[in-house]
């Protein structure tokens, strides 16, 4: 039977969410700095004044933890796949006082402020984006800032804004917990709060996008004053000092701690993804469902801290590899998948054949360190990689991203590294599906694959052992790099690369895009991948030379939009697309003043005065 589709969890959600915007904790505090913007809002910006703001930053994190020199932070500046802008300064506190030290200096000089963790999204958003800001830019880097506490026993965890996925999974791995989210879909690193900030998904089925209403943050006010927002839910005193002193030293209960009635995560996805016939899409970014406080806040908050629940491992998991030649059979085992099995899926991790012939030779190094080295080095190699790249970019007689030619030249002396039963898959198959299942859904999800493949013609699969099924995973998370690495490589033959994430209806049945000739007349390769039963694709389309890329994205989306599609997906709007009404509103109500990240949406770049009015 077909799992209900007439929106009445999502109108509980938004009851919930409605209630919870007026409700109060016992522990809810929000503190006043002392500190506000300058009344006015065109200021002077002489060298002079732009070195006493540095000297004031250097008092607080000493000059060590400051980078002004462009060539030296260029890495910190630039997008993961594009976008990049100027700035006074980088920012690295080792400390919440420092943190909130930071953010007093850069309100009382009119600074605007970009929070960054890792920097991997895919839409520009934790950069500057160009120079045509009114007032000097700082970007306040909050890796160092990692520290874990796991709560109640470990069903929850609090999150520092550095933290990453790789040391939550650690960590979790040895109380047999899991995390909202394993390796990330797109790159290295990705920090708990960039992925709550930002409505990341991910890979895992049951758990929908990153949430919490949970957090302790600083905000601008309407009146232009810097505040502190303790709505962790957890008593940490009375004083934004005292506030930060108890968190930074973790002064706090650990165990025993309600939380009401707000969420630490979004607990209603899973009959939302079962709602097969329902003509929306399961998880996008402007979903105002999901848009509470720090969860989807883009960077318009500087946030402290997150409190987001962890989740039981399974005692079993079995992982099936299948292949295609009719998009259909995918379709049809999506809807018995989630409409036949009690317990949904772990994971349904999509490949086309392109893709993956793309990740084969283009992802293998991402392929073979993260087998080799394991997740937690490579972050830190990763971020060496890019300061060696913006240093060698800078010569001008060599040739650009000489690391990437380099690591992609030495994968190559490297053996075969994908299952002879995969790679035979390829030569068949031209759809591929990664599904993990666990406990009671691996025996009735095994008959539900037999019963649709045994004797057919179009496709087949087979059950994984523990080593294919660890390479099947691994070279799904290459491929989204592994595009990038493409059209680096042959960059003086292809032109841009435009990335898209999008999320699909859940009906929809012609899942396969099918582009006009219109479009594929700009089209040197068309990459798809994604997270099947949650019908979140990523589409990475690499242009021909010369391409207008503007004029082909604006024809796509057009497209996506005839399809009922929305985008993007998974990654906030960043500086790449046009913010909707709901999101513009809820933007503007966590920062009226335009201070955090203006720009984001294609939303006006200049400061707001205090008459902007608050949308509810």
């Amino acid at each position: 039977m077909l799992a209900n589709t007439d929106g009445s969890e999502d109108k509980k959600v938004e009851q919930h969410i409605a209630q919870n915007v007026s409700q109060q904790s016992p522990f809810d505090v929000t503190v006043k700095s002392g500190v506000s913007l300058p009344n006015a809002v065109e200021q002077d910006y002489s060298d002079h004044i732009k070195a006493r703001i540095l000297n004031a930053f250097e008092e607080t994190l000493t000059a060590s933890n400051i980078s002004a020199d462009p060539a030296k932070n260029a890495h910190y500046r630039k997008g993961w796949r594009s976008g990049e802008g100027g700035a006074l300064a980088v920012l690295f506190p080792q400390t919440l006082q420092m943190l909130w030290d930071c953010l007093k200096i850069a309100v009382e000089n009119n600074l605007i402020i970009i929070m960054q963790a890792a920097n991997t999204g895919l839409t520009e958003g934790s950069t500057p984006s160009g120079d045509n800001y009114d007032r000097p830019v700082v970007v306040i880097n909050t890796l160092s800032l990692d520290d874990l506490v796991l709560l109640n026993d470990g069903e929850q965890v609090l999150s520092f804004p550095g933290t990453t996925l790789h040391m939550l999974e650690q960590s979790l791995s040895e109380i047999n917990r899991a995390p909202h989210s394993v390796i990330g879909s797109s790159c290295l690193g990705a920090s708990i709060v960039g992925g709550i900030a930002n409505n990341s998904g991910g890979a895992l089925v049951k758990r929908g996008p990153a949430y919490t209403e949970l957090s302790v943050f600083a905000r601008i006010n309407k009146e232009g004053e810097l505040e502190l927002v303790n709505h962790l839910g957890i008593d940490l005193g009375k004083d934004a000092d005292e506030i930060i002193s108890n968190l930074q030293n973790g002064a706090f209960n650990k165990t025993g701690l309600s939380q009401g009635e707000r969420l630490a995560s979004d607990r209603a996805y899973v009959e939302r993804i079962k709602q097969v016939d329902a003509d929306t899409p399961s998880r996008f970014n402007a979903d105002p469902r999901r848009l509470y406080e720090a969860s989807g806040c883009a960077g318009k908050l500087a946030i402290f801290a997150v409190r987001v629940d962890t989740h039981a491992l399974p005692t079993n998991e079995s992982t099936f590899y299948i292949g295609t030649n009719d998009p259909d059979d995918l379709y049809t085992l999506r809807r018995r998948m989630l409409t036949e099995l009690d317990d949904v899926p772990e994971v349904g991790e999509y490949l086309h054949r392109d893709i993956f012939d793309v990740s084969k030779k283009y992802g293998k190094d991402t392929f073979l360190s993260v087998l080799h080295l394991g997740t937690q080095r490579l972050p830190k190699l990763f971020a060496l990689k890019g300061r060696i790249d913006a240093t060698l970019n800078r010569i001008s007689w060599l040739p650009n991203y000489l690391s990437d030619r380099c690591m992609q030249l030495a994968s190559a002396l490297f053996p075969q590294h994908l299952p002879e039963k995969i790679l035979m898959y390829r030569k068949q198959y031209e759809h591929h599906l990664i599904l993990k299942l666990s406990d009671d859904s691996i025996d009735t999800g095994r008959d539900i694959l037999k019963s649709i493949f045994d004797g057919a013609k179009s496709g087949s699969f087979f059950e994984c052992n523990e080593d294919e099924a660890k390479r099947a995973y691994l070279h799904r998370f290459a491929a989204a790099g592994a595009a990038l690495r493409y059209q680096t490589m042959h960059d003086k033959r292809v032109g841009d690369i435009l990335a898209l994430d999008i999320a699909l209806k859940r009906n929809e049945q012609n899942w396969v895009e099918q582009l006009p000739e219109e479009i594929t007349q700009y089209v040197e390769k068309s990459l798809y991948y994604g997270h099947f039963f949650c019908y979140v694709f990523h589409q990475d389309y690499i242009l021909k030379k010369g391409s207008d890329a503007a004029k082909v994205k604006s024809m796509m989306l057009k497209l996506l939009d005839s399809r009922g599609a929305k985008y993007p997906a998974e990654h906030n709007v960043g500086h790449l697309y046009e913010a909707e009404t709901p999101l513009v509103n809820f933007y503007t109500s966590l920062d009226p003043q335009n201070v955090f990240n203006p720009g984001i949406g294609k939303l006006d770049k200049t400061r707001r005065n205090c008459s902007c009015s608050l949308h509810p």
